[in-house]
Formats: structure tokens, sequence, C-alpha cells
């Protein structure tokens, strides 16, 4: 995938999208504690960013590097090396369907092409309504199950072809059946 170069003297606020809310200030800046340095909270900063605004804006990156005391070049570096972060809008339901080589083996490719066919859409768009964004990733970490896809952050197992009317139907398809962990959510005080 290539990226665009950015020229930051000419972009209009619109296309610089939405900034940081104090509340997600606040929810990063909880995570300080349990880092040596601020700049090491970049990668769980970038999730609550994303998980907040549903990407992660131009307006985004530069708000978290003065936060971090980073300068905004290592956060777009960051943001463009991982591909679960987006910089665009995605849809209210992410499927991300693993492309490792035992799901390739099991029927991936299948199951992608019939995807991409069924939602009209390639890897890393969102569909016209905004209910779907897609893409793939080299591991799921579920290859017991394979092939497998997430659908936000529910794994969907021994995914077949047959099976994808039934899952994209299912109003639940993206619902957690256990509560999510505490590890992403910064600790909370007591109070007194």
């Amino acid at each position: 995938m290539a990226w665009r170069t950015i020229d930051r003297t000419k972009v209009s606020p619109e296309e610089m999208g939405p900034g940081l809310s104090a509340a997600v200030r606040e929810k990063i800046q909880a995570f300080f504690p349990r880092y040596p340095t601020k700049q090491a909270a970049l990668i769980p900063a970038l999730h609550i960013i994303q998980d907040a605004l549903g990407y992660i804006s131009l307006q985004a990156m530069e708000d978290v590097a003065e936060l971090l005391e980073l300068h905004p070049s290592q956060v777009m570096d960051v943001v463009s090396f991982y591909s679960m972060f987006w910089t665009h809008p995605r849809g209210k339901k992410t499927i991300m369907l693993c492309r490792s080589l035992s799901c390739e083996l099991m029927g991936g490719k299948n199951v992608r092409d019939a995807l991409v066919e069924k939602l009209g859409i390639k890897e890393h768009e969102t569909t016209d309504d905004g209910e779907w964004s897609f893409m793939t990733e080299e591991c799921l970490a579920a290859c017991e199950h394979a092939p497998c896809m997430l659908i936000n952050e529910k794994l969907h197992k021994c995914v077949r072809v047959e099976d994808l009317n039934r899952i994209l139907s299912d109003p639940d398809n993206d619902k957690l059946e256990m509560p999510r962990s505490d590890l992403f959510d910064a600790p909370r005080t007591a109070q007194t």
C-alpha cells in the first residue's frame, strides 16, 4: 500500500479531521504511570483515539504528538506501519480476515473473494452506507480455527463462504461474550 505525501501547510480543516476531546486526553494521560516515558504510551493512545473517533485523523495525530512530546511524523510512522490503524473513517463494523498460511490453505482466499463481492468494497474500504469496512491481517492467532475472521473484536471460526450470509446478517456478529480486558482501559481510582 502506498501512502500519499501530505503537505500540512495546504491541508484544509476538514481534511485535518477531528482533534482530541478533553475526555480522550484524560484517558490517554491515565496511561502515563504505566510507562517509563510519555512516548511509550503511543500505541495505547492510538487505540484510544481510534476507539473514540473511529479512525486517527491528521489533527488527532498532531494533538497526540503534542501530548506525548513527539514529532507528528513519529506518530504518522506508527499509524502507517500498523494495519489496524485507520486514517480515514471506517464502518460501524470492521471485518478483519486472516490471511495466514493455515487460513489460506483452509479456504481463506475463497472467503475473501466472496466478502469483496458481497460487500462491493476492496481491502481498507468502507461500504457506501457506512456499515462495513474490510481488511486482511497476516495472522489472527487462531490457526486451529482456520479460516477465521474478526468482526470488530469478535472472532468467527472455521468460516466458509456459505456461512457469510448468516454471519453478516446476525445483529450480534460483533458482540463479545466476555467483558473486555481492563488492560485497554486505564485503571479506575478508588473514590473516597
